[in-house]
């Protein structure tokens, strides 16, 4: 998965590839003396790591090139909150991967509004994943895992009920990414804009190929955000991701035996045998 380049943009992508150790303009930070009140009802007991999040990402994530020091000012509305919204749509207790986490958005959100969700952040990029880990140590995120890597690495060995991403790929790429991650009759969930009917109707026949058996574009967050977010929800049968997906996980299951067998096998060896007399 190559979000360096399909992910340039976004708020976890890399804005500027020199941010990195040197200071970056950052708008002043009164926009978040006062959160939206729907905040207070979205993140509960934990508006105050939610507002520390915000706060993160407009000092340290516009240090590092994560954020775009222009989004700062919309960072609530069109950011966190369009985000954590995604928690309406997730079952009790499930876990979930976000795919090319970025600067942890959707992940962080979510986590935040659902601690029952144990949130996966898979990010291929070291200083996105340093930046992560950081995050998730201040805010003291137990819900929260951040594992450096790439989805298609993952397969058979990442199994998960929802895999969530924002803007690090069109659908059906994504869908080649997320869908083999699902554990039987997961779902995806995409968050697009106003391309989210045409992504879809193009990538119809690959999600079929892939293992998916429903998809369809919804909103979330209506009655509680002014502008509600927008996700194509694609939801798996038994065999996400298709047949090659099936093949890879079952052959990193037989891995995964072997390498048992033979570890077994060496304790064994190690014990010895009885001297005859």
């Amino acid at each position: 998965m190559d979000t360096e380049s399909t992910a340039a943009g976004r708020p976890g992508a890399d804005v500027d590839p020199d941010a990195e150790g040197r200071a970056a303009e950052a708008p002043e930070l009164d926009v978040l003396a006062e959160a939206p009140a729907a905040a207070r009802e979205v993140f509960g007991d934990r508006f105050d790591a939610a507002v520390r999040y915000t706060e993160l990402l407009a000092t340290a994530g516009v240090r590092r090139g994560l954020i775009g020091p222009r989004e700062v000012p919309r960072l609530w509305d069109r950011h966190v909150l369009n985000c954590a919204v995604l928690a309406e749509l997730l079952p009790s207790g499930s876990t979930l991967c976000d795919v090319g986490s970025g600067a942890g958005l959707p992940g962080i959100p979510v986590a935040l509004a659902r601690p029952d969700v144990s949130v996966t952040l898979l990010e291929p990029l070291l200083r996105r994943t340093t930046f992560l880990e950081e995050v998730v140590r201040e805010l003291g995120l137990e819900n929260v895992t951040v594992l450096r890597g790439r989805a298609e690495e993952m397969v058979g060995k990442l199994a998960v009920d929802v895999v969530t991403a924002r803007a690090v790929a069109p659908l059906d790429r994504l869908a080649g990414w997320g869908l083999p991650l699902l554990r039987p009759h997961g779902q995806m969930l995409a968050l697009k804009g106003d391309s989210a009917e045409q992504e879809l109707a193009d990538s119809r026949a690959g999600l079929a190929k892939l293992g998916a058996v429903e998809w369809s574009v919804i909103s979330v967050g209506e009655g509680t955000l002014e502008t509600s977010t927008r996700v194509v929800q694609v939801k798996a049968g038994e065999s996400p991701g298709g047949v090659k997906a099936a093949t890879r996980r079952a052959k990193v299951a037989r891995a995964g035996r072997n390498a048992n067998a033979s570890a077994k096998g060496g304790e064994r060896g190690r014990g010895g045998r009885r001297r005859s007399r």
